[in-house]
């Protein structure tokens, strides 16, 4: 990359208006060549922040990008100004798998939808979900066994996704997934790949042209329907007494119309919170258990305070309190790798950011991954150290110096669910075994839509 040096614009009025500084990039193309020959777009935005500072002016095309790591400008776009910051184009490529849902509408569509959904999703809502969450692990480590005794390797990360899944499947759709977890993992996997491969391309292909991606978009997108409508269909045949999120969906009636969600809107809904509300847990606790297998000392004292507080027993909601440094272990691996390492918006209008000029149209791309690491943010930035959450140091950090969740009014719905699931599950597996990454394996992240690891997570198991 060649240094760009700041500039200034005029305005018509003849005011100086500072740009941000960034890499040249192509003529025409900008920064997109940089992009696609780096790792991945994580790996291009990290280097981007460590050459230019904290506010990075990017080209992508006739696009222009704004990267963004402090808290207090993480602040400003999130809550300060948010009305002046829509989800905007990176978002609009998202609509083209998962709709219309909680997670990709705007306006008045996403406030109806936000208050419907809510009541499940409270710190309060969210514990009845507890004991689902410790059975189904259980269900899990029974399973487990059989590689225990064998001291064969599994995948972690593939089976903290099927865990996941077959959590939210039961608590919010009171559906058992079971072997059909595999397959539409699957798809989802596809699905995020092509939102990847969209994000740093400036043309679209459209998907009446058929393209290998597109094909294999649209199949990935087939399988997810036939999934989704047939637990739709089921629960319309045959009613039950669920008080869960789909009966909820179903029943919801417009407030001025007294109309229902049409079977698009469900499909949407159901869509956004089964998928989005797995992955990225997923993902958190797979980083979790490679962390703790590479810093012992850490390990040995979650097993302390699980030995302390459980006593070999199931966690229940009611012990979720005393596990502090089980909760700061899993704050502490979403720190290190946030599943979700950067969350996009576009500028309405013009603004200023850090003394930088933000025009109109701007992406902003607010750099979880690297706000968390931050040095002037964080003592110590790249060392996994759990009791930086502990009430004494954490006493007098900024808010938005951690936001795994996102920040602000579309703060992730799902981030108490998220939590507990978190706590119970960590607490529940880490009684029976010891996770240790299986010799000659590899640990690389992969930056694409979510930070997953890129060759899995073999590990093995030991009994406790």
């Amino acid at each position: 990359m060649l240094d760009a040096p700041t500039k200034t614009r005029k305005t018509a009025k003849g005011e100086a208006l500072r740009v941000a500084p960034g890499p040249r990039g192509h003529l025409l193309l900008g920064s997109l060549p940089d992009m696609q020959r780096s790792k991945d777009f994580l790996q291009f935005y990290c280097d981007a922040w460590r050459t230019y500072g904290d506010v990075v002016r990017i080209r992508v095309g006739p696009l222009v990008q704004h990267l963004i790591t402090l808290p207090e400008h993480v602040k400003h776009i999130l809550v300060t100004n948010k009305e002046n910051y829509t989800k905007g184009l990176a978002i609009k490529k998202l609509q083209l798998s998962l709709g219309l849902g909680l997670f990709t509408s705007e306006g008045e569509l996403w406030r109806r939808q936000r208050r419907l959904i809510q009541p499940p999703f409270t710190a309060k809502g969210v514990q009845p979900f507890g004991k689902v969450m410790t059975d189904t692990t259980e269900r899990m480590l029974e399973k487990w066994q059989h590689n225990a005794d064998r001291g064969e390797a599994l995948d972690v990360n593939q089976a903290m996704m099927r865990l996941a899944m077959n959590i939210i499947g039961k608590a919010m759709l009171s559906i058992d997934v079971g072997d059909e977890a595999t397959e539409t993992a699957r798809a989802f996997t596809i699905v995020l790949e092509d939102i990847a491969h969209r994000a740093s391309s400036i043309l679209d292909v459209p998907m009446f042209i058929p393209t290998a991606a597109n094909r294999r978009l649209a199949q990935a997108t087939r399988t997810l329907d036939t999934f989704i409508y047939r637990i739709i269909d089921e629960r319309r045949n045959r009613p039950d007494e669920s008080q869960d999120l789909l009966t909820l969906l179903l029943n919801a009636r417009d407030e001025e119309a007294g109309e229902g969600m049409d079977l698009k809107q469900l499909r949407d809904e159901v869509l956004t919170i089964f998928f989005a509300g797995h992955e990225t847990t997923a993902q958190a606790l797979t980083w979790s258990w490679y962390l703790l297998s590479q810093h012992p000392e850490a390990e040995r004292k979650l097993h302390a305070e699980l030995a302390s507080v459980l006593g070999g027993r199931t966690p229940t909601i009611e012990d979720v309190s005393n596990l502090k440094y089980t909760t700061m272990v899993f704050q502490e691996a979403m720190r290190l790798y946030p599943p979700l390492w950067a969350f996009p918006r576009d500028a309405a209008a013009d603004d200023e950011i850090g003394g930088y000029h933000i025009p109109k149209g701007s992406m902003m791309l607010l750099g979880t991954y690297l706000t968390h690491r931050h040095p002037a943010v964080w003592e110590n930035p790249e060392v996994f150290d759990p009791e930086r959450f502990s009430p004494e140091r954490s006493e007098g950090r900024s808010n938005y110096a951690f936001y795994p969740f996102g920040a602000g009014p579309r703060t992730c719905i799902g981030n108490h669910f998220a939590m507990l699931e978190g706590q119970l599950v960590l607490a529940t597996v880490a009684q029976r075994f010891r996770l240790k990454l299986a010799p000659g394996r590899s640990v690389e992240y992969s930056g694409v839509a979510t930070l997953r690891p890129q060759h899995g997570m073999w590990m093995t198991l030991q009994r406790r």
